[in-house]
């Protein structure tokens, strides 16, 4: 969706299309009839923003064949969908049984994930609408934090200049602007702000920044204000913004039926006690309170004990969209884990599930609207 800031910038609201599982061209134009369309209807909205989740092989194929990318691009446009921001975190296979920690390979020492960000840069430029100021793309936290070692911060300092190298090539034979931003994750090499300066210190800050995600923001307990200041000071722009809520709770047990078997859940308390997965917190028995990575629907508060990190998203919202400025122009929802929710909370149909993703695109918009964003 289409927004209007005080001063005049366009603000682009999206929902991430990682939440489906479809790796396959034609199988990513029926996720549009399946449910991106029925969220537009839903919406009223005159033309949705779909945060496009494309797996290395579909991408290879989009990349290496402009005949597909401008099929991709009509299908789009016939059914009053626009892509300005793609998820290039996941490289492949995001719904196997078991994703946990394979998320984050190839990762950022290794070629397969430069090619991986480049073939989508590609593909964006084509896919942007003609009157879209630029693009970004989504991407990992350089690596996991184990093992990470100076060898490897060289290796992947020299991929993150090739890759800057390849946008700004990209733009001269295009005119397109794309820029990557990097999302700081709990667990990862990248997972503070103050680790994002460190570890992006240097790069082209024309071509390169930082993909905030609210909900690993509140996970790494720091607060929005305090972040956003320090990469203001920093130079590093914000890229990209992904809406998304934690679970909270101050009553650990109560977290036992969001245990699941696909994705990882760090879990963090604001002593700085930290565990890879929920399971591992609860078997540790970790003091409370707790923020656990685990996205849940931003408009659906679970029952208490447990809450949502949505007021750290209000606070992040408005020092991003509240001000006489904007910080950042591309706002994506990204709740992946609608499938794995507990089974009384999950969707059972297309229907229930499209409608569901309305309803957190609606509660992101109202909140923007609070801002005085409109339409």
């Amino acid at each position: 969706m289409r927004l209007r800031h005080s001063s005049g910038t366009r603000l682009h609201l999206s929902y991430c299309t990682n939440v489906h599982p479809a790796e396959d061209l034609d199988g990513i134009v029926a996720q549009f009839d399946a449910y991106a369309v029925p969220v537009r209807d839903r919406l009223g909205a005159g033309v949705l923003g779909l945060g496009l989740w494309l797996a290395a092989p579909v991408a290879a194929a989009l990349a290496a064949d402009p005949s597909a990318r401008v099929k991709l691009r009509r299908e789009l446009d016939a059914r009053g969908l626009e892509v300005v921001t793609l998820n290039g975190f996941p490289y492949r296979s995001f719904h196997d049984p078991v994703v946990k920690r394979a998320v984050y390979h190839p990762d950022w020492t290794t070629r397969d994930r430069l090619t991986y960000t480049l073939d989508l840069a590609r593909v964006l430029a084509d896919l942007l609408p003609d009157d879209a100021a630029r693009g970004s793309v989504s991407t990992l936290p350089l690596a996991w934090r184990e093992p990470w070692d100076d060898a490897m911060a060289g290796a992947a300092a020299r991929r993150l200049d090739e890759l800057a190298t390849g946008l700004a090539a990209l733009e001269s034979g295009t005119g397109r602007v794309v820029r990557v931003a990097f999302e700081p994750e709990p667990g990862c090499v990248v997972e503070s702000t103050e680790q994002a300066i460190t570890h992006l210190a240097g790069v082209d800050t024309d071509r390169l920044g930082l993909c905030l995600d609210l909900a690993h923001l509140a996970c790494a307990w720091e607060r929005p204000g305090d972040a956003l200041r320090a990469l203001r000071e920093a130079g590093l722009p914000i890229v990209k913004v992904q809406l998304s809520a934690a679970l909270e709770t101050a009553d650990p047990p109560a977290l036992h039926e969001y245990v699941e078997p696909r994705f990882l859940h760090q879990t963090r308390n604001p002593g700085g006690d930290a565990a890879d997965d929920l399971d591992e917190a609860l078997g540790r028995a970790m003091p409370g309170p707790w923020r656990v990575h685990y996205h849940v629907p931003l408009h659906a508060a679970p029952a208490a004990p447990l809450a949502t990190t949505i007021p750290v998203l209000r606070e992040a919202l408005k020092e991003l969209a509240g001000g006489p400025e904007p910080l950042c122009d591309h706002y994506d929802v990204e709740t992946y884990t609608w499938g794995v929710l507990p089974p009384a909370l999950r969707p059972r149909t297309p229907g229930q599930l499209a409608a569901g993703i309305a309803d957190e695109l609606d509660f992101a918009r109202n909140e923007l609207r609070d801002l005085g964003v409109r339409p």
